[in-house]
Order: C-alpha cells, then sequence, then structure tokens
C-alpha cells in the first residue's frame, strides 16, 4: 500500500469564503488538499494540480469551510430517543455542516445525576462519537453536566481519558454560581471548556439563568444568548454583551428577536468576533438539519449584515473560540468544506445577495477530512449549479 499523500483538488470554484470576518473572500478558484489537510489554495494555473487522486469540478459554486453547529444535545449514534429520530446527524450534513459540538447529552433516558455515572457517560460518550462518525460528521461529545459531589479529581480524571467539553451549566444539580465557578476553575485547569445555560428554564430540572449567574459563572461560551427556548429580558442580554469576554452563542431554537439584539449590541460594541451559531437540536422542537443555514440568512437579512460575515458566524468565528482545526481556509486546518450556490429560481444577482435576502442556498456537496461525504443535498432546495466528482 502506497504511503503518498492522498490528494484533493477542487477546481473550478467561483467564490471561496475564508470563514475569516477579517477577510471574508479570498480570490481564488482552487484549492489542494494532501491527507485530508488543506496545502494550498488560490489561482489555478498557479498551482500543481496534478497526481490528483480525488477531483472535483466544483462547476463555478461556492466553497465554504463547513459549517459547525455549536450546540447540540446527542445521545447514541445517529438517533435521538426524545423525537424517536433516526438518522438526524446526516441529515445535518445534507445542511452544510460537518462539526458539531455538544452541550451535554441531556436528553439519554436515566441520565445519571451521581457523580460516578456522571463521569462514566461522559467517557462513554466522548468514546462512542469518537469512534463512530455518522456519515463522516464530527461529533465533539461527551459533555457532563455540573453535579453536587463532584471534585477537582474527577475533573482531571474525565480530561485524562479524553473528555474536553462541560455541558450546559444549569441543567445538572449545581444551581448557584459560586459553586459552578469554582467548576469550572477545575475544568479550565485541564483543558475542558464551558457552556452555560442563558435565559428559562428549557427541561424539567433546569431553571432561570439570568445575567448574573452567566457573569458569576464565568463560562467559555455563553450558551443560546438568546434564549433556549425562552430569553432574558433586553437589558440582560445587553449586560452580557458588554460584559462578556467568552463566545456569545444564538441559536435557532431561541427568539429571533433576541438573537437580533445580540446581533447589534455586538456589532455596537465591535464584539462581533464572539458571535457564534448552535442549533439546541435535538430539543422539545425538534431537529433542524437546516437550522444553521436558517440562522445565517436570518442574522444577514433582519441584521443588515453581508452573507459572506454571517457565514463567518458559523464556521471561523466558532472554530477559533472553540479551538478547533477546521473551519477556516488555512494551512494545515482541516478539509472540510460545503459546496453550495444559489437555490433555483431564489431572488438576487448571486448567491451573497440571495442569502442576504433571507434565502437558503442549495447545499451539492460536503467534504469532510479531504472525503466526500456528501453530494446533492436532499433537504436544502435545489442549487442552479452542482459541483461534480471527475475523478
Amino acid at each position: 500500500m502506497s504511503d503518498a499523500p492522498k490528494k484533493l483538488v477542487i477546481r473550478n470554484i467561483g467564490l471561496m469564503l475564508s470563514g475569516k470576518m477579517e477577510e471574508p473572500i479570498f480570490d481564488a478558484d482552487c484549492l489542494i488538499a494532501l491527507d485530508g489537510r488543506i496545502s494550498e489554495w488560490g489561482k489555478e494555473a498557479d498551482l500543481d494540480t496534478s497526481g490528483a487522486d480525488t477531483v472535483v469540478d466544483a462547476n463555478g459554486v461556492t466553497l465554504a469551510p463547513g459549517l459547525i453547529d455549536s450546540h447540540v444535545h446527542p445521545v447514541v449514534g445517529d438517533y435521538t430517543p426524545r423525537q424517536q429520530q433516526l438518522h438526524w446527524i446526516d441529515s445535518t450534513l445534507h445542511g452544510g455542516v460537518t462539526t458539531m459540538i455538544s452541550a451535554g447529552e441531556v436528553h439519554m433516558p436515566g441520565r445519571p445525576n451521581d457523580p460516578i455515572g456522571t463521569k462514566a457517560m461522559a467517557i462513554a460518550a466522548q468514546r462512542w462519537y469518537d469512534n463512530l462518525r455518522p456519515s463522516g460528521m464530527k461529533v465533539h461529545a461527551g459533555a457532563p453536566l455540573l453535579q453536587q459531589g463532584l471534585e477537582e479529581e474527577d475533573f482531571k480524571e474525565m480530561a485524562a481519558a479524553g473528555v474536553r467539553l462541560i455541558g450546559e451549566v444549569g441543567l445538572g444539580t449545581v444551581k448557584d454560581g459560586k459553586t459552578a465557578n469554582k467548576m469550572i476553575g477545575w475544568a479550565r485547569k485541564y483543558g475542558m471548556q464551558s457552556t452555560i445555560h442563558t435565559g428559562g428554564p428549557s427541561i424539567p430540572g433546569s431553571g432561570l439563568i439570568d445575567a448574573d449567574m452567566v457573569l458569576e459563572t464565568g463560562t467559555d461560551v455563553v450558551g443560546h444568548i438568546n434564549g433556549g427556548h425562552s430569553a432574558l429580558p433586553d437589558d440582560q442580554i445587553v449586560c452580557i454583551c458588554e460584559n462578556c469576554k467568552a463566545a456569545l452563542e444564538i441559536v435557532h431554537n431561541g427568539n429571533e428577536r433576541a438573537a437580533l439584539l445580540t446581533l447589534n449590541t455586538a456589532r455596537e460594541l465591535n464584539k462581533m468576533d464572539q458571535l457564534i451559531l448552535g442549533t439546541d437540536g435535538p430539543a422539545g422542537s425538534g431537529v433542524q438539519p437546516l437550522g444553521i443555514l436558517r440562522m445565517v440568512a436570518m442574522l444577514s437579512a433582519l441584521g443588515n449584515i453581508p452573507a459572506e460575515v454571517a457565514f463567518c458566524f458559523a464556521n471561523g468565528n466558532t472554530a477559533r473560540r472553540r479551538e478547533l482545526d477546521c473551519g477556516l481556509i488555512e494551512k494545515g486546518r482541516a478539509a472540510d468544506f460545503v459546496l453550495m450556490d444559489q437555490a433555483q429560481h431564489a431572488p438576487g444577482k448571486h448567491i451573497l445577495e440571495s442569502v442576504q435576502l433571507g434565502n437558503l442556498p442549495g447545499v451539492g456537496m460536503t467534504i469532510i477530512d479531504g472525503i466526500v461525504r456528501s453530494e446533492r443535498s436532499r433537504n436544502t432546495p435545489p442549487a442552479m449549479r452542482l459541483p461534480q466528482v471527475v475523478k
């Protein structure tokens, strides 16, 4: 078997989105990846495209870093018992998402709330999504909820076993900011990143998390700042935006008006680099395979944000805040992409204008680690043009 690096060439790209708010569009029509990592990009005439193992003809469509859902609640495999639904992760892949991040496996039937059970489930969840990637999707899972009785040694043990996340603070038995802050400090010491529930109760056992607790707890991500589902009062959302250096996560399953308030406040404060997107699904409202695309279109259209910048909320911003190796067109990053085009008969002169008018694009292909994982989406509206694997 050859040890030569596997070479992917994507040519005839019409528009390349970078994931970087500071330079959201790259002047390039070709990209090369080696062994699942971005190698170079630019004008095809200036690149060495010979010897490719896989060649994709983009046929003039847009290439962007794969979208990232910063807030999901997976359970086991590609199944969610809360909705009795199979293949929801595969459906989300067809919505252009290539990476998901768990905010806690909260819908597991019989989920334990004691320290030993909590640790065991977190390690197991991390393992099963590391061992099984549904449809090639990257699912970062194993996000324990903070429970009374957990000690520093427990966080050290989980981190040593590969657990890198803390699920939504407030959904476990720890309900006060002081205790949560102490535990978050332990988790951060061992390289674990944390998210807090924000807003009114979402499931039995949860409660109100207001601005004071968000700020006292000091998590890395302000989970669904626009509510999941019920949002905080406007003044509290503004307070969080003004005083928080953490990621400000807007979700599909939240309050749309509060989402726009967060966007407008972040823009006024020059903090749009803190904005990231999630769906908060599966949840009581169901599964939203197109949730991230819908948030991009809504924020662009109603928030008066250029579409190429709104897409950064869904990939580059999240990658930077979540410390992921994907989400940006940069050398050495994972070759995770979505190829998409303006939907058939959608208004607008091109894909960016169409999205800023509130329309979803049509997804024609997803690529993860340099491997084509899906072609024409079964969920988005049909695209005007479709990429094609020609080798």
